[in-house]
């Protein structure tokens, strides 16, 4: 029997260990199928910081999460070996440092044949993420959810930050361009082509204001086919959704995708070939009740729901 969380019947939800889901911790993935690993790391942020808080407060919170997805049917610890593997020992002063020290944990975690599912943090741990996952199973379809498009060349003369990510992830071939899709972009920006540089390069950009009002099962049905078998990482920022719904976040913009919405696009997805994913800018100083940390701990049990090998009873 695959390791199963503590249930709430058996010791409160209040007490326990402090890991996601209250699944039993590991050491190495060596036996997972599935791996939660916390990224505590706000030092590429460029508004507000509390990222590194992210990590703590999403498995805080996800001990209200029962195993059995009773929405979907999905039931992931009938057969998916999962445990939670800690935190990356970051360099909190380094973020170049945090980078180097990121790729290096993922390249060696994935010597085992397993899915890394990161807690985060701040969106620049993404990059180093999709370097360790990219050579090891090839350039990737990419689903990035998000209000940003978060391809800067570069903030304050630096190259590697939340804002650059997925310029320097399409310049390294890490990604294939074509099979890119970035859902909930919005907000202002400083020059007509924020968005529409990257659009030349292949990727497929969404806007919030044309998602209003509508379900998503039908985008993820056609990004579905679109990336057919190919191994393929999501990434999802909490800050896709309207404030409303997340506030704790550093880099909030209004008019966002709500929280059915967000399960609708996720929920659609099953079926591809999910090789990792992480969900990002979880920012607890702006949210006391917890509340966007609660979100984030249920979409990333929708994420895990969808991944390869889930009974669905």
């Amino acid at each position: 029997m695959p390791n199963q969380p503590i249930s709430g019947n058996d010791l409160a939800r209040f007490s326990g260990p402090q890991t996601f889901m209250r699944l039993p911790e590991a050491e190495t993935a060596e036996g997972l199928d599935v791996g939660f690993i916390g990224i505590p790391m706000d030092i590429g942020t460029s508004w507000r910081s509390g990222t590194r808080m992210g990590p703590k407060q999403l498995r805080e919170q996800s001990a209200m999460i029962r195993p059995y997805n009773i929405q979907t049917g999905a039931a992931p610890f009938d057969a998916l070996q999962c445990a939670d593997l800690g935190d990356v020992a970051i360099n909190t002063f380094s973020l170049s440092e945090s980078i180097r020290i990121i790729t290096e944990t993922y390249t060696a975690y994935l010597k085992c044949n397993f899915i890394p599912m990161t807690l985060g943090g701040d969106h620049t741990l993404t990059l180093p993420v999709l370097r360790a996952v990219a050579e090891k199973h090839g350039p990737l379809a990419l689903v990035h959810v998000d209000a940003h498009a978060d391809v800067n060349d570069e903030m304050f003369g630096e190259r590697e930050t939340h804002g650059t990510v997925f310029r320097r992830a399409y310049e390294e071939k890490l990604i294939t361009p074509d099979k890119v899709f970035q859902i909930g972009l919005r907000g202002t920006g400083y020059t007509a082509d924020d968005f529409t540089e990257a659009a030349g390069w292949g990727f497929n950009q969404y806007l919030a204001p044309d998602l209003w009002h509508k379900s998503l099962t039908p985008l993820a049905t056609d990004i579905k086919a679109k990336i057919g078998d190919q191994p393929c990482y999501i990434t999802y920022d909490i800050d896709s959704l309207d404030p409303a719904y997340a506030p704790g976040t550093g880099t909030p913009e209004i008019g966002g995708l709500t929280t059915p919405q967000a399960m609708e696009l996720i929920r659609g997805l099953r079926g591809l070939n999910i090789v990792g994913c992480d969900l990002v800018e979880v920012s607890p100083p702006y949210d006391t009740s917890g509340n966007t940390a609660l979100t984030g701990a249920n979409l990333m049990f929708e994420m895990l729901s969808i991944l390869p090998g889930v009974p669905y009873r």
